[in-house]
């Protein structure tokens, strides 16, 4: 829609009214206000949403690869054969051999339940880049090192050369019963994945190591695998579920963590059409602005119409005018969103001292910080639906200005 010289110097003067149309002003600029907000507002929680998703993901798959082999009894005694079946699979980048076993960790009287990962050098090497203290690449087989997640060192008061106890309820037979077994490690490096369950439980030691503390022999827990595309892995993984049926059970990621990633989606949806309905209703703010304004300018419309002016000319000036406060009001809303991700874990942080609340809780939403990732096609998206319903919202008023009959509008004049 191209508008004349005419037509756009009409358009601009209604766009800024004059002093006695202060009113019609203020209207016009809260339905510039409510858009951007309605806008700012779906970019800032749909990023964050996103944010979430993906940081969570890439966390959880980062730690535990995108499926684990288990045998059904929790111990893989032929586990090498296997390992070679699953890293000969097509789409397979890494598999590596696993041990998990929840026990107990004690320190200076602090006891607290652990969660022990016996991993391969490389799987260890891969912490490196979420290591807050101490060395890494100390953790060898029979060192007697161990890396601690961040707040689980921090529960038990323990840092880097300390030595901790960790405990094996199921320790030796002896003729008096069973006696637990317990081992004293030195705490080599602290770790932060990120996700609080993770950094409150795990204890990361050499498998060797791990094996010796469970009396497990050779054996494993589990194979933990990799593959080119996390939301593929099922189809990736099927010809070894089917070959290992019945001696053991390929879970992904998708399954270990169903509910989660599933609340997740739902909840996006659910806060899109909301947030939408929040820009709508500020839509209607520029039909009422419109309407204020074609019922001030009705003498104005027909000594336009008297002089020449069609009926398409003014369609297209009361158009241009409302969309024109949509468009405005998306820009600043995009700005404005962008500026609160930008400084978003400063702003959290600013609110949480000003109320006293701690408004991002890492043991009830995972990650220690607030995430944030902006995708180009949802942004996109709002755009364009924040730009549709100011369109859709002016067509009523300009219609109304363009039926105006000026023999009726100043037959009394």
């Amino acid at each position: 829609m191209i508008l004349s010289p005419f037509e756009w110097t009409i358009a601009k003067r209604y766009m800024l009214p004059g002093r006695g149309e202060a009113f019609i002003a203020l209207v016009a600029g809260i339905s510039l206000v409510a858009v951007m907000l309605g806008v700012a507002a779906l970019v800032i929680v749909m990023s964050v949403m996103n944010g979430f998703r993906a940081e969570l993901l890439d966390k959880i798959v980062g730690l535990n690869g995108h499926a684990i082999i288990q045998a059904y009894g929790g111990r893989l005694e032929n586990w090498q054969d296997i390992l070679k079946r699953v890293e000969a699979t097509p789409g397979v980048t890494h598999a590596s051999p696993l041990i998990e076993q929840p026990l107990l960790a004690s320190f200076n009287g602090r006891v607290e339940a652990v969660l022990v990962r016996g991993n391969t050098d490389g799987d260890i090497k891969r912490l490196e880049d979420k290591r807050v203290d101490g060395v890494i690449a100390s953790l060898r087989p029979g060192s007697g090192n161990i890396a601690l997640g961040s707040r689980l060192a921090q529960n038990l008061g323990a840092r880097v050369g300390d030595t901790i106890t960790i405990i094996n309820p199921q320790g030796r037979a002896t003729p008096f019963g069973t006696v637990p077994r317990e081992i004293g490690y030195v705490v080599a490096a602290i770790f932060e994945v990120g996700v609080y369950d993770y950094d409150n439980a795990y204890v990361v030691m050499p498998i060797a190591d791990a094996q010796t503390l469970l009396l497990t022999g050779d054996s494993i827990g589990m194979i933990e695998v990799t593959t080119t595309n996390a939301d593929t892995v099922s189809q990736t993984l099927a010809p070894i579920t089917k070959e290992l049926e019945g001696t053991a059970v390929v879970t992904d990621w998708k399954t270990i963590n169903a509910s989660l990633f599933e609340a997740l989606a739902v909840e996006r949806v659910a806060m899109f059409i909301v947030l939408s309905i929040i820009v709508l209703v500020a839509v209607f703010n520029i039909l009422s602005s419109l309407i204020m304004l074609v019922r001030a300018k009705t003498r104005d419309i027909a000594i336009l119409r008297t002089m020449g002016a069609t009926r398409k000319s003014l369609l297209k000036i009361f158009v241009t005018i409302g969309f024109v406060i949509g468009a405005m009001g998306t820009l600043s809303g995009l700005g404005l969103g962008f500026v609160f991700l930008f400084f978003r874990q400063p702003i959290v942080n600013a609110i949480q001292w000003i109320t006293g609340q701690n408004l991002w809780d890492p043991s009830i939403r995972f990650l220690t910080e607030l995430p944030s990732r902006s995708d180009p096609v949802e942004i996109t998206t709002i755009c364009l639906m924040a730009l549709l319903f100011s369109f859709l919202a002016t067509l009523y008023p300009a219609l109304k200005a363009a039926s105006t009959d000026p023999v009726q509008v100043l037959r009394y004049e």
